[in-house]
């Protein structure tokens, strides 16, 4: 199965930092948020990528293209331009790089991807969220529950938008940004959550994606239908939306790296 990351936007909470290369790039721990989203794909089996860029997408690429001369030791023979590395510390991951467009919204962005897909079940992610999340419970939630899509439901925040997530069907009730309106509450026991990203979709979930829209779009269709699921995330989730949560997220690292689950 092959997970799609939403690398082309441009950061623009963050622009210390986005000014000068894209949002996957920044640095946690003296490697890039990027490089910490696929680790923890790759720590349970699921290394073949699809990177969506648009942003400095150029950037991405050649970190990606000489990434294995950061990592390790090497002679570079300058006439023949001959490299020999002395040993090789790099990742076992299958990169697809993708132009999706400087301006697309990141629904458009996964519609085009199509052809990279293929006609299995695919996820998807953001480029800036880490989580101690297990993929291969995820993914089985996913088949068990038969939905054409599930997303990955964390503890409510502020600034996201809220899923309400029927307690016995673990389905999507309704989806809405924050703001439009105030929860009701009724006699049907309901949770309320976040979109955390790490989302599971079947294929067909590729013609229902309306052209130029975004991702969360798809949800409102898929939950009329009762098409789409959510899986409870219970453990720590953070995303790296403003410079002050880049620190942050530098300090976990140092302190307590709960995203690191190929330790």
């Amino acid at each position: 199965m092959k997970t799609i990351i939403l690398c082309g936007g441009q950061g623009t909470r963050m622009k210390e930092e986005t000014e000068f290369k894209p949002k996957p790039l920044v640095l946690v721990g003296g490697k890039p948020i990027l490089w910490h989203i696929m680790k923890i794909y790759s720590h349970y089996g699921y290394n073949e990528f699809i990177l969506a860029l648009g942003y400095k997408s150029n950037m991405i690429k050649e970190y990606f293209l000489h990434w294995r001369t950061f990592l390790n030791d090497f002679t570079l023979d300058s006439k023949t331009n001959e490299i020999t590395f002395h040993n090789n510390d790099c990742d076992d991951f299958k990169i697809t790089f993708a132009e999706t467009g400087l301006e697309s919204l990141t629904g458009e962005r996964v519609r085009q991807l199509k052809k990279y897909v293929g006609d299995e079940d695919f996820m998807v992610t953001y480029g800036d969220g880490v989580a101690d999340i297990d993929i291969n419970k995820l993914v089985e939630f996913h088949k068990q529950q038969n939905t054409i899509g599930t997303i990955t439901g964390v503890c409510r925040e502020g600034r996201f938008g809220v899923i309400e997530k029927d307690a016995e069907s673990g389905k999507a009730k309704e989806y809405f940004q924050l703001g439009v309106r105030d929860i009701e509450k009724n006699d049907t026991a309901v949770t309320e959550f976040i979109n955390g990203g790490y989302m599971v979709f079947k294929n067909e979930v590729l013609d229902l994606i309306e052209k130029d829209s975004m991702i969360e779009k798809v949800f409102v269709p898929l939950i009329e239908k009762k098409q789409l699921s959510v899986f409870a995330h219970e453990g720590s989730w953070k995303c790296m939306d403003t410079y002050k949560e880049v620190e942050e997220l530098n300090g976990e690292w140092e302190k307590n790296p709960f995203w690191k689950v190929w330790q």
